[in-house]
């Protein structure tokens, strides 16, 4: 123990004599009237990957580049550096002999600069595309070393909080965001291409609803009242539907109060769709359709591997319902359950913790979570859930306690929640009552009557179909991302001193 303090100590020395270094090498450009921070703009004319691709054009031609010095070697008049943009990296060859008095000034940047230079564009003895660099401008002074190259940045702790650092050091993690930001750009460009109109709604709402979750709660001071954080995107949109907006969709943050784990945040990236005059199996058909053009768009195929596992978008997605999936798996048929006491003595036997309050559907969801879900690797669509569970669904005309629902299941996780919306405003404030009997039994995540909800769906609204898409799951699937946090720029961290 006395050794790893001796070790840290003589590394917070070892830190500070930089930082110190690093701030007199700033205050020596300054006095001599040099300083770096003074820059506003700097004009390049390529990044670093287009001089790449454009060799044959642009060899023996004098170019300018823009970004981070991330290595040095050489010694006396010659030296190589890397520079890395958002594009990649591209190699500068400097020679006392193109950069003259500027040469001796060159040799003491920082890793961790940022330069503008200009040169040749040549390629090297060992066949690297690089430039001969005749001049360059100090952009940026780095006050601070980045982590040591060899070993880079690989605290996953310290990678989510400093993303800046993380983003420099690990170039997967940019490919990785900027294949999410490809990713809800292909969304909206299939979408719009089918006539859907993108729209924002409200974050701050009186009533939170349209999902099973617990809100955070805030106070507006201007108005003296109190408001919630939404849950969901739900049902400000399906006022648009009742207002003739006949296909209307948002991708927005929603919030709910709730654990962190691999694949929870409390703030987190959603997509809801609705579309007059469709239902559950023209969602189904919507899902299958728009995974397969994004999958296609951004990754070039429609295959996917996530953790080893390759999943196949290119063929037709599994159709199951609930109660098959139950019987599949947990080997229980819940349409030969015709009570709450035998779906109750069922669960017993099968070690299906439950709670007073939950009644046959309640269980049989329980059921296909403790016994189905892990299963469904492959696209699935599994359908026709338990009313009790769907306070905003359709029911089915055949079997009124199921309901037009589906949930969209790949690697074991749901990836989408769809329903033939309900649009029986009276068949509505049955279920909105049901959901506040389940509050006042303490049910935190149940929904409340919303009025003006309400009085929307009394001025009527047409037969609907709507989804709502996990974006960040999407993009970790898509992306080979272990973790939500690896697909969110900012996640959300405990206090250091917790």
């Amino acid at each position: 123990m006395e050794e790893k303090q001796q070790a840290q100590q003589t590394q917070e020395m070892d830190l500070n004599e930089i930082l110190q270094i690093r701030r007199d090498k700033l205050r020596d450009l300054q006095d001599a009237g040099d300083d770096p921070f003074c820059h506003v703009k700097f004009d390049r004319t390529h990044t670093a990957q287009q001089i790449i691709d454009q060799y044959e054009t642009v060899e023996g031609k004098t170019v300018t580049i823009a970004g981070r010095i991330m290595s040095k070697r050489g010694m006396g008049k010659v030296m190589f550096c890397d520079v890395h943009d958002i594009s990649g990296r591209i190699q500068i060859f400097v020679k006392k002999d193109l950069l003259g008095d500027e040469y001796d000034a060159f040799k003491k940047l920082d890793i961790g600069d940022i330069i503008g230079a200009s040169g040749e564009v040549f390629t090297t003895k060992t066949g690297e595309i690089s430039i001969k660099i005749g001049s360059y401008t100090l952009l940026s002074k780095s006050l601070h070393p980045l982590p040591e190259k060899f070993h880079g940045l690989t605290d996953t702790d310290t990678r989510y909080r400093q993303r800046y650092v993380d983003l420099i050091m690990n170039t997967q993690v940019k490919d990785t965001f900027v294949k999410r930001s490809k990713i809800i750009a292909s969304i909206r460009q299939y979408l719009n291409e089918h006539g859907f109109l993108e729209v924002e709604t409200p974050m701050l709402v009186s009533n939170a609803g349209g999902a099973a979750a617990r809100p955070f709660e805030t106070h507006f001071n201007a108005l003296d009242e109190d408001f919630k954080l939404r849950i969901s995107l739900e049902l400000y949109l399906k006022r648009l539907i009742v207002g003739g907006l006949e296909r209307v969709y948002e991708i927005g943050r929603v919030f709910r109060n709730e654990g962190l784990d691999t694949r929870h945040n409390p703030e987190f990236t959603l997509m809801e769709l609705y579309q007059a005059y469709t239902d559950y199996h023209g969602m189904m058909d919507l899902t299958e359709n728009l995974y397969r053009h994004v999958a296609q768009e951004v990754l070039g195929t429609t295959k996917i591997v996530y953790n080893g596992i390759e999943m196949d978008l290119g063929k037709p997605f599994q159709r199951i319902t609930m109660v098959e999936a139950v019987k599949q798996y947990a080997g229980v048929d819940f349409d030969e359950i015709h009570s709450i006491e035998e779906a109750r003595l069922a669960a017993k036997k099968h070690h299906v913790e439950y709670e007073e309050h939950h009644k046959k559907g309640d269980i049989l969801n329980l059921f296909f979570e403790e016994y189905a879900e892990k299963h469904l690797v492959q696209p699935t669509f599994v359908m026709d859930h338990p009313v009790e569970i769907s306070p905003l669904t359709k029911k089915k005309p055949d079997k009124p306690d199921y309901v037009e629902r589906f949930e969209f299941f790949m690697n074991g996780w749901e990836m989408a929640n769809a329903y033939s919306e309900l649009n029986d405003p009276i068949d509505q404030r049955e279920r909105f009552r049901a959901q506040e009997a389940l509050l006042a039994l303490g049910n935190e995540e149940a929904n409340t009557t919303d009025e003006d909800f309400m009085h929307a769906l009394e001025i009527g609204m047409p037969p609907t179909g709507g989804i709502g898409f996990g974006i960040d799951r999407m993009c970790m699937l898509l992306t080979d991302s272990a973790a939500i946090r690896d697909v969110l720029l900012f996640p959300t961290m405990k206090p250091l001193d917790k």
